[in-house]
């Protein structure tokens, strides 16, 4: 299997690489190695999947280059491709705030072009990265892929929306099979340093403040990336195909009669920011030094998926507890700066 993986050298990318080659795919990957955060944690990514490649003789070849560049995706598809999984973005809600024309350029113009060259190169599946943010000022948990998610409170969000409405259109017109993941709150080794955990564990063990928003009175859906990897993985394994029972008069927003649809991928479990704190104070043995602060502009306050849907549909389980998971991080972050 040819796969096309998009922001290779991000934190998912990177993993989701990583998994494909041990598994025997081929990879092709492409990133413009930005400096939105350090490039050196990047390149020490693609050391890794190179430093694979050459124990298990597998094959990769990475392309440095932007989505947003018609002649960076004409690169990507000199050779067949037979799927695409799409993770390219600018990513970050507080960065969307102060810069809204990257995020247009990389998460919308990017992905027509990818949308573009999967409808020319005739791609079997393309799988792409959405986010839980898409749901917005919706307060009715879990989340739920068949809701309406039209109402979001940040740029980051309504890019990704529109990955998803745009997706569908070329399911409809083309026949391109397309899954959109609707990621929630993802961490573990080798994050992004912007993310809170990361924020967290470099603040305690330098012994300065950490940002404790809303007071800590809000709640997330912590994924850890071996659980987002596996759903990636096989929901790309698992075409998107038409929903036979579709009701254009009452409509499923999540299927369509075309091969397209959107799946949560989440852990399924809710945790209070200051039970993960907690966890994380424990891990290092230090207590933090907390600056309580308001909740931020474009934050929701809870956030919880339903997952019963990727499960049915590619056997998903979440099975790494936010308690491991912390552990695992922290492990990984000593380890990776010598702390």
């Amino acid at each position: 299997m040819k796969i096309l993986i998009t922001g290779v050298a991000g934190f998912i990318g990177f993993h989701v690489a990583y998994a494909s080659l041990k598994r025997g795919d081929q990879v092709i990957g492409i990133d413009n190695l930005n400096d939105y955060y350090d490039p050196s944690l990047k390149e020490d990514r693609l050391q890794q999947l190179n430093s694979l490649v050459k124990d298990i003789n597998g094959k990769f070849t990475f392309i440095k280059g932007d989505i947003a560049d018609l002649e960076s995706i004409e690169q990507c598809f000199e050779e067949e491709i037979d799927r695409v999984i799409n993770l390219a973005a600018q990513a970050g809600v507080r960065k969307s705030l102060e810069d809204p024309h990257i995020y247009v350029r990389s998460n919308v113009v990017g992905f027509v072009n990818i949308l573009e060259a999967c409808r020319h190169n005739s791609v079997n599946h393309l799988t792409y990265a959405s986010t839980s943010s898409v749901y917005g000022l919706n307060e009715t948990l879990p989340f739920s892929e068949e809701q309406i998610a039209d109402h979001p409170i940040q740029l980051y969000a309504a890019t990704k929306r529109s990955n998803e409405l745009l997706a569908h259109s070329y399911s409809y017109l083309f026949n391109l099979p397309t899954t959109g993941l609707r990621f929630f709150t993802v961490y573990g080794p080798w994050g992004r340093p912007d993310m809170a955990l990361f924020l967290f564990v470099k603040n305690i063990l330098e012994g300065q403040p950490i940002k404790v928003f809303n007071r800590g009175n809000h709640s997330r859906d912590f994924t850890y990336i071996d659980d987002i990897v596996k759903g990636i993985i096989s929901s790309s394994d698992v075409p998107a195909s038409l929903n036979p029972s579709w009701d254009p008069a009452n409509p499923d927003p999540s299927t369509s009669s075309c091969p397209f649809r959107i799946l949560n991928i989440g852990n399924g479990k809710k945790v209070n920011l200051k039970n993960y704190i907690l966890e994380i104070e424990k891990n290092l043995g230090v207590k933090a030094i907390k600056d309580y602060l308001p909740l931020q502009p474009g934050d929701v306050t809870h956030s919880l998926s339903d997952i019963s849907k990727i499960k049915k549909e590619t056997g998903y389980n979440s099975t790494v507890s936010y308690t491991e998971g912390v552990a695992k991080f922290i492990d990984w972050y000593k380890d990776y700066y010598r702390q």
